[in-house]
């Protein structure tokens, strides 16, 4: 009798996987919730555990393959089971490599790409000195040892170190994908394709914000972040305005009750990824600051599991932590229906009514934008949800 592994079901619409490597060979004996298998998104790596104690009889699918939720990978048995190899028609057939020890290569994890520079500059992966994880093999050391120059050893990262670049013969410079760029990628461009955005634009004063965080310092603690007031205000605007938390269906639209805030993440060269923030109408401010503090401390140290970043219905890009005043338009993280974009905060002179007369003053501004799906909203809900937004952050208290 065998006990199917599959691909975690439970996982947004859309998502897709790929085999990052098997951490347990054909054979080997495992325990119930043991990692034997490790698959990568747009967002994380992951891994697949055994359902069960037994051991690993089949492997249905290479490493480097197209998975989806759901799918069966492989099968685990009893001592007496006999190995299934991997069909050949599941992936991309690999590229062949000097022959080398089994047991070394699986020990090593090599990825697909490693694997195929391997061959490419005919080394061996034994002599080469891994620096990436657990000192495996990174492409870059892969191209060191064939130029005869040492791998440096790879320093702790926010992010997951970027492929190594190759020089053409053209005079340009190659910088191979990694999995996470090709999925969001391909990600952006079904939400374009799929999705008629429209973008409309405010501007807020911080100045109420400023002084309310002011409070917090002095009490000294956790002080909420910027980031922290934009979620609360998007809760409230949420609230006035419940149809910007919700997704297209050919026949329907449906508007979540629960609102599960997504902030984006840059993880510098290595791509995006967005944390959720599950249930934020449930939380105080104080509760939004601190899950948020969790969460990007997981995303910076490469720790977020596949629950931190899905179920999201609707999403903020903080694009002006990074300089930007204004970004449009802010592609929609299908299948949401609106993503808001903050810009940088700076000094303006702005015209202010004090006393009953108009003055010149100089304010903490930023312009905010909502990007909408047009099938779902029309200018009247956006402009509303933005007023609301604006109103909250402009009367903090």
């Amino acid at each position: 009798m065998s006990v199917d592994i599959v691909v975690p079901a439970d996982q947004a619409e859309g998502t897709k996987f790929a085999l990052r490597s098997w951490l347990k060979p054909v054979g080997a004996k495992v325990a119930r919730d043991e990692a034997i298998a490790e698959v990568e998104t747009d967002k994380v790596t992951m891994e697949i555990v055994a359902p069960t104690d037994g051991v690993l009889s089949a492997q249905l699918v290479q490493k480097g393959a197209e998975l989806q939720p759901g799918m069966k990978i492989g099968e685990l048995g009893d001592a007496a089971a006999a190995p299934k190899a991997a069909p050949v028609a599941a992936a991309a057939a690999p590229v062949s490599a000097p022959k080398i020890d089994t047991q070394s290569v699986r020990n090593l994890r090599l990825s697909p790409l490693v694997r195929r520079l391997l061959a490419q500059n005919n080394v061996r992966a034994e002599s080469v000195r891994g620096t990436g994880r657990d000192g495996r093999i990174t492409p870059a050391d892969v191209l060191a040892h064939a130029a005869g120059k040492p791998s440096a050893p790879a320093a702790p990262a926010a992010s997951p170190p970027a492929l190594a670049p190759r020089r053409s013969a053209g005079g340009s410079t190659l910088i191979p994908h990694t999995g996470m760029r090709r999925a969001i990628a391909d990600h952006m461009a079904r939400s374009v394709t799929v999705a008629p955005h429209v973008t409309a634009v405010f501007e807020c004063d911080y100045s109420a914000v400023i002084a309310d965080r002011k409070k917090y310092k002095a009490k000294g603690g956790l002080v909420p972040t910027f980031t922290a007031y934009f979620v609360a205000a998007c809760v409230q605007a949420i609230q006035l305005v419940p149809k910007v938390n919700s997704r297209w269906h050919d026949d329907a639209i449906e508007v979540f009750d629960d609102i599960n805030i997504g902030v984006g993440v840059s993880l510098g060269d290595g791509g995006l990824i967005v944390p959720v923030i599950h249930k934020a109408q449930d939380l105080s401010l104080t509760g939004i600051a601190q899950r948020l503090e969790d969460l990007t401390a997981k995303a910076r140290n490469n720790q977020l599991t596949a629950a931190d970043t899905s179920g999201g219905t609707f999403t903020i890009s903080n694009h002006g932590v990074s300089g930007s005043l204004v970004a449009s338009p802010i592609i929609i993280n299908q299948p949401q229906s609106a993503i808001l974009g903050v810009g940088k905060m700076e000094k303006r002179v702005v015209v202010r009514e004090v006393n009953g007369s108009d003055a010149i003053v100089i304010a903490p501004m930023a312009f905010v934008s909502l990007t909408i799906d047009h099938r779902v909203l029309d200018g009247h809900q956006t402009n509303a949800f933005l007023t609301k937004w604006v109103e909250v952050m402009e009367t903090w208290k």
